[in-house]
C-alpha cells in the first residue's frame, strides 16, 4: 500500500466536499485525512486529502478528481517536495502529583499547555505524523480524557507549479 497526499485547489462553493468525498465513496476507497480551509482568495478552498492504495488505484483517483468541475489544480505532495503539518489537542487527567511530568513531556516536544482545570491540561501541538504519534506515545502513562486532530494540511515547498489566480 501506497500512501499519497493530495493538496486539491477547489472553488469555495456549496456543495463541492461532497462532490470529492462522494467520488471516493462512490469507488470504494477510503479518506484516511481530510483537511479543507479557504485561501487567501475566498474563491477558493484548498482541500488536502491522505488516500492509500496500490499506484493504479491512486493514479485513477487522481484522475478522476481532475474530472471534477470544480477541481482547479491537483497537486502530489511528495514528502522531500513539500511541507506537511497536523495540529493535535490532548486534554490529560493532571492532579497534582503528576502535572509538572506531563507539563515537562509538553516541553520536550514543544507543545502548548492552552487550558489547565484543577484535574486536567489540555496540550496543542503540532507537527509531523510521527512527531505526534510519539507524543501520544510517551502520554499513554497517564490518562488521556479526550483527543482530537485535524488531520494533514500541506504546501509544496517553492514556488515552481504555483497556480496563480
Amino acid at each position: 500500500m501506497n500512501r499519497r497526499v493530495l493538496s486539491i485547489l477547489v472553488d469555495n462553493t456549496s456543495g463541492v466536499l461532497s462532490r470529492v468525498a462522494g467520488l471516493f465513496s462512490r469507488r470504494g476507497y477510503n479518506i484516511d485525512s481530510l483537511t479543507v480551509g479557504v485561501t487567501a482568495d475566498p474563491r477558493y478552498s484548498r482541500m488536502t486529502v491522505v488516500v492509500n492504495g496500490d499506484e493504479l488505484i491512486l493514479d485513477q483517483i487522481t484522475k478522476q478528481l481532475a474530472k471534477l468541475i470544480d477541481v482547479i489544480d491537483i497537486k502530489v505532495l511528495e514528502e522531500s517536495e513539500s511541507v506537511s503539518r497536523e495540529l493535535i489537542l490532548v486534554k490529560v487527567r493532571a492532579d497534582a502529583q503528576n502535572r509538572q511530568s506531563i507539563i515537562a513531556v509538553a516541553d520536550i516536544f514543544r507543545a502548548k499547555i492552552v487550558d489547565v482545570a484543577i484535574d486536567s491540561l489540555i496540550i496543542e501541538l503540532t507537527g509531523n505524523q510521527s512527531k505526534l504519534d510519539a507524543f501520544i506515545n510517551l502520554l499513554e502513562g497517564y490518562e488521556i480524557l479526550e483527543l482530537a486532530r485535524t488531520g494533514i494540511t500541506g504546501l509544496s515547498r517553492g514556488t515552481k507549479d504555483v497556480k496563480y489566480l
